[in-house]
């Protein structure tokens, strides 16, 4: 984007036919409030303050956190009657023009909907009148404005979403060798649909004209990546810390060592949305074992990745990145290194940096400080390109040497020690460091004006100082102008190669994504996660904590499989239930983005959705609006859970009374245990352990904890190990031990005891296994091993002979005998 670095605004209207993209957006200022109607506008229009970056501003100052201000622009627009839940969305970033088109069927919660614009981080939402009617709004709409309070609304008419014109609008904008999309989209109505809207708004509201096939258009379906709903994603501390939005002690932060804002933004999106295709991983995980192997290869690639500012700032990176750099990934063997090694081979990558070094100086540099950026933007353009910049360039340097001159002369005329100074708010002035004392009465010279002081440091200028700045801003505004006018002009000519670049801007975050992953791994015993049909983590801990503690987190095992797919777990309070099933949600996470992994050794089964339910601090207490959340977030599990979901439920039921509790619990898991899914349940619900005498897929595992007394003998005290055991917990009756350490008279305790034991041993007498019970038992576990073994064993021969006598002796000690039956009874 020129004016960004040119800063010409009535340039960039006159060219805009000439130009990839132009915006005054950059021009208007940092901090600017749209207000009044658009030519879209339909009479209600939502606005707030934001803040739309087109590239960098002409200031350093923003020019560096640039990439983290939102910068993209997505329309949304849903079916009607019995097309309601069919959405369409549409969304450009403003400092990388591609196109992202999404469509899919969603349900009452609007759930992928939500994830996607949560991922996207938008600066600006488009919607159609028609959502927000008076009296008649939406449900999308109004999810939407309440999970993105602070994001600009914005509704135009319901004409301009129109998927004919948004076909147009692809046809001719999408760069020729992205044209594919049309065959992927043409029968897409409702993401045809918000392109035409968003295209039609960013041409009228941003002031923006793309150039006829110069963008990258692509089709973003959901079918190829797992769901993640915000709640989930919330509860699991993935991209945002709960406690403080400005931490780092999130997934994102244990993963994010890269070296480029493109690098950091695919990894945020990656671990949003992590991948389903085993393949795909694997060709990831091959990449970063390569990275781990091969040191060299490693530190030289990080090293031409960190060059990268921005792959959006392409004139001045190309310039900066000698093409040998390349050489780096010459002798990789992972098939995807080898492949993007021979793309950046590409010809296209030569025509591009012959093209930008004929034109422009070999030392041009984004640098700090306005003057210096001043003084870039002057020279960028090589001399002899044109005759008259030349002048206007020899002109605005005699100007500054007569302004560096005169106060010089000042300064030995009055005997002061004055300097030249520069700001981009008063142009060339003068400063002085003085003591007031040491002036003529006190005070400057009355031929200087404007006078501030700061301490001992005055600022001020003269009459003639003003004039020499107008003309060197006159100056300025011809330079400007004629290098802008190349620029262009070279652009044009670097169009017809444009794809090159969309497939570099891949390439680099794509690496960069990669590097992070290996760098993550050289501080931490990670290991490469397998894929199969079993969750299997042996010594695996959690990362977050890992990056918290002082000292490594306590490992434990995670083991399930189609055949004992859902597991309760139990433990007192803060024995590390909570941490542990983050955990495996994380691990999950890390494994299907492309990540090693915080175990000693790890297999996951590919999930499609990853569900959480977590218990926070203020769960425990018993009110209504508590409640009503647990009940919508276990609704919408329910609703949307199948055979490959990962479903994480932590204290289900502490809203309500202890009976209704169980009873949701018991009703819940009843129906889960219906699925193949992969199902974690923590719970201090004891009675909820017994289900595994009805369903033989359900095992039961506790955290311990040890008693220690103290030095006096009369008090104990709960020592927490953090170490997950197979069986449920004997830690009963928490309530109990906790009354027995308080001043609750004796007699009310020992009451208390009783009734709790009478009540439990009821309930024992009806949950007991019948013999018959145990033997089927012992037979489905035995089935679901041989299935197992038969699937994925890697054992030779004889090993196998060993597993299966195991197997055989298990079964035969899980069968009933009459003994076992006397000591039950």
């Amino acid at each position: 984007m020129c004016e960004s670095y040119f800063g010409d605004k009535s340039s960039c209207v006159e060219n805009a036919n000439t130009l990839n993209l132009t915006s005054s957006s950059s021009v208007r200022g940092l901090n600017s409030t749209r207000v009044g109607k658009t030519p879209l506008s339909s009479g209600r229009s939502v606005c707030r303050s934001h803040t739309p970056l087109m590239g960098y501003s002409v200031t350093s100052s923003s020019a560096v956190s640039a990439h983290t201000v939102a910068s993209v622009i997505v329309a949304v627009v849903e079916g009607r009657g019995l097309a309601r839940g069919e959405v369409g969305m549409a969304s450009i970033d403003l400092k990388n023009p591609e196109v992202i088109l999404s469509q899919f069927a969603d349900n009452t919660t609007y759930a992928k909907v939500i994830t996607k614009l949560k991922i996207l981080t938008p600066l600006e939402i488009i919607m159609s009148n028609t959502a927000c009617d008076a009296g008649n709004t939406t449900k999308l709409f109004s999810l939407i404005t309440e999970h993105f309070k602070n994001v600009t609304f914005t509704t135009v008419q319901r004409k301009y979403f129109n998927e004919t014109k948004g076909l147009e609008y692809i046809e001719q904008l999408c760069a020729s060798e992205f044209s594919t999309i049309f065959m992927e989209v043409q029968s897409k109505y409702y993401c045809l649909a918000a392109a035409a809207a968003l295209l039609k708004y960013v041409e009228f509201i941003q002031n923006a004209v793309y150039a006829p096939k110069s963008l990258k258009v692509r089709f973003q379906g959901s079918e190829k990546t797992a769901m993640i709903d915000s709640s989930s994603a919330q509860n699991l501390e993935l991209v945002i810390n709960n406690r403080d939005s400005r931490n780092g002690h999130t997934l994102l932060g244990v993963l994010n060592y890269t070296k480029t804002p493109g690098g950091s933004r695919r990894l945020r999106s990656n671990i949003l949305e992590p991948l389903v295709d085993a393949e795909t991983i694997n060709t990831r995980l091959d990449c970063v074992q390569e990275l781990l192997q091969d040191e060299e290869l490693f530190f030289g690639l990080q090293a031409v990745i960190s060059k990268f500012l921005d792959t959006e700032q392409l004139l001045s990176v190309l310039v900066q990145i000698p093409k040998q750099d390349t050489a780096a990934l010459r002798s990789c063997s992972t098939q995807l290194l080898k492949a993007y090694y021979n793309s950046l081979e590409d010809t296209r990558f030569g025509i591009i940096l012959e093209k930008i070094t004929t034109v422009i100086n070999d030392d041009t540099r984004y640098t700090k400080g306005c003057l210096s950026m001043r003084t870039q933007k002057c020279y960028a353009v090589k001399p002899n390109i044109n005759e008259f910049l030349d002048i206007a360039r020899r002109t605005y340097t005699e100007i500054v040497d007569d302004i560096a001159g005169m106060i010089t002369q000042l300064a030995e005329k009055y005997s002061l020690p004055m300097k030249t100074s520069f700001s981009s708010a008063r142009g060339f002035f003068i400063q002085m460091n003085a003591d007031c004392s040491t002036l003529p009465n006190g005070q400057l010279p009355s031929e200087f004006t404007k006078i501030t002081k700061m301490k001992n440091t005055y600022s001020f200028t003269s009459a003639d100082l003003i004039k020499m700045n107008e003309r060197c801003q006159e100056s300025l505004r011809e330079i400007y102008h004629m290098t802008y006018l190349i620029v262009c002009k070279l652009l044009n000519e670097i169009y017809e190669h444009i794809h090159c670049l969309y497939k570099l801007s891949d390439i680099v975050s794509m690496l960069d994504m990669l590097l992070s992953f290996a760098h993550a791994c050289t501080l931490s015993d990670y290991v490469r996660p397998e894929f199969t049909d079993t969750l299997a983590i042996k010594q695996g801990w959690h990362p977050i904590l890992e990056k918290i503690a002082m000292e490594k987190p306590v490992s434990n095992n995670t083991y399930l499989t189609e055949g004992n797919n859902f597991v309760i777990i139990t433990g007192p309070n803060m024995s590390g239930k909570s941490t542990y099933l983050k955990q495996i949600a994380l691990c999950q996470i890390m494994a299907q983005i492309g990540s090693y992994v915080p175990a000693e050794y790890c297999s996951f089964r590919i999930a499609e959705q990853i569900f959480t339910r977590i218990g926070m601090d203020d769960d425990i207490e018993t009110n209504a609006s508590t409640f009503m959340k647990e009940m919508k977030e276990i609704t919408y599990i329910i609703q949307n859970a199948n055979d490959k979901s990962l479903i994480i439920i932590d204290e289900l039921g502490r809203g309500t009374s202890a009976e209704e509790g169980i009873g949701i619990c018991y009703a819940a898991c009843e129906y889960l245990l219906n699925l193949k899914a992969f199902t974690l349940f923590a719970t201090h619900f004891l009675e909820l352990c017994h289900i595994d005498a009805l369903y033989p897929n359900v095992e039961n595992y506790h955290f311990e904890v040890q008693h220690v007394r103290s030095s006096a003998g009369n008090k104990e005290k709960i020592a927490y190990t953090y170490t997950l055991s197979k069986g449920y917990t004997e830690e009963k009756n928490y309530g109990l031990k906790a009354a027995e350490v308080s001043s609750l008279p004796s007699s009310i305790i020992l009451d208390a005891k009783e009734i709790t034991n009478h009540i439990a041993k009821q309930i024992l007498h009806r949950q007991k296994s019948t013999p018959e019970m145990m033997k089927q038992r012992a037979a489905y576990q035995l089935a679901m091993r041989l299935v197992q073994t038969a699937r994925n064993s890697r054992l030779d021969p004889d090993s196998l002979r060993v597993y299966l006598k195991g197997l055989k002796k298990k079964y035969e000690a899980s069968c009933p005998t009459p003994a076992k039956i006397d000591e039950q009874q």
